[in-house]
């Protein structure tokens, strides 16, 4: 190929990639995979979390939605209609994780079989300039609250002899070298999620990750107006709705057999630098 096509290739690329990415309609799984399950999902007021809170409650479950702001829980619960709970919760403070699980346990009519844990946050810095202050907020938000709400639910669900899922929202940044407390926190998620599948499957609890790459949500100040994202493969950020199908999926009976594992939905971007774009085209 000659210097001047490989240039108009590369630059068609390139045009791609900047081009901008309106919202996209994403296909809405919708029906009964999920019918009388009872979840609770952890930072289920936004984002990711509400997402998942209302695809399965358009499969049929009922949610218990947990959320630091008692506004917030009560907004998100009038919005997602008669299925919909609410009941506060900070997952830093393990005081407060038993008597909101109970709560949700009372607002469920009875224990859950499923449980989401979608709380997070970002920040601290990089290392370098990282302050001990911030780095506790992110681990014990996305880690250890991570552990000790599934701790909680795990033993009241083999106590009771109930078979469900435990799923974990990590993040592409579990692929990437470790150099900010969130990346920390989500490489101690991948690993957390191995840990609790083999010590829970036996009792009939599977427990597996999805894995989001930049997603269009307010932590990222997105809006889904303008998802554009040159950076990935696909040329935009994901939508929540579509990190939520999948969700579904991996909570209901067509997921029994995946166990242990972290589904990465990045958009190519934990396969592909930005550095390669333009530079693998496919020849006809």
């Amino acid at each position: 190929m000659g210097v001047a096509r490989k240039a108009k290739k590369a630059a068609k690329g390139i045009a791609r990639q900047f081009a901008r990415k309106e919202a996209v309609t994403v296909p809405i799984l919708e029906g009964s995979l999920l019918q009388d399950r009872r979840a609770i999902i952890t930072g289920g007021t936004s984002g990711i979390g509400r997402a998942i809170a209302e695809a399965f409650i358009r499969n049929g479950a009922n949610v218990v939605v947990c959320g630091r702001s008692s506004e917030r829980v009560t907004s998100t619960v009038e919005v997602l209609g008669e299925k919909a709970y609410g009941t506060t919760l900070d997952v830093r403070d393990p005081k407060s994780i038993a008597p909101a699980m109970e709560e949700a346990c009372r607002l469920l009519g009875g224990e859950p079989d499923v449980l989401v844990n979608s709380a997070g946050v970002n920040g601290g810095g990089k290392f370098g300039a990282i302050e001990a202050d911030a780095f506790d907020n992110v681990i014990e938000t996305n880690l250890k609250g991570t552990l000790l709400v599934s701790q909680e639910i795990a033993r009241l669900m083999v106590r009771e002899g109930i078979e469900g899922n435990i799923l974990n929202v990590s993040s592409s940044s579990a692929l990437r070298p470790c150099n900010s407390p969130y990346t920390i926190s989500k490489w101690g998620i991948c690993g957390l999620t191995l840990g609790m599948a083999k010590t829970l499957v036996p009792h009939g609890i599977v427990v597996n990750a999805v894995a989001p790459g930049p997603t269009a949500t307010p932590m990222l100040n997105k809006d889904g107006d303008d998802i554009t994202k040159p950076g990935s493969p696909i040329g935009r950020y994901a939508m929540p709705e579509e990190i939520a199908n999948m969700a579904v999926v991996l909570v209901s009976a067509l997921g029994r057999t995946i166990v242990g594992d972290t589904i990465y939905m990045t958009g190519g971007s934990g396969l592909i630098t930005f550095d390669d774009i333009g530079g693998y085209d496919f020849e006809l």
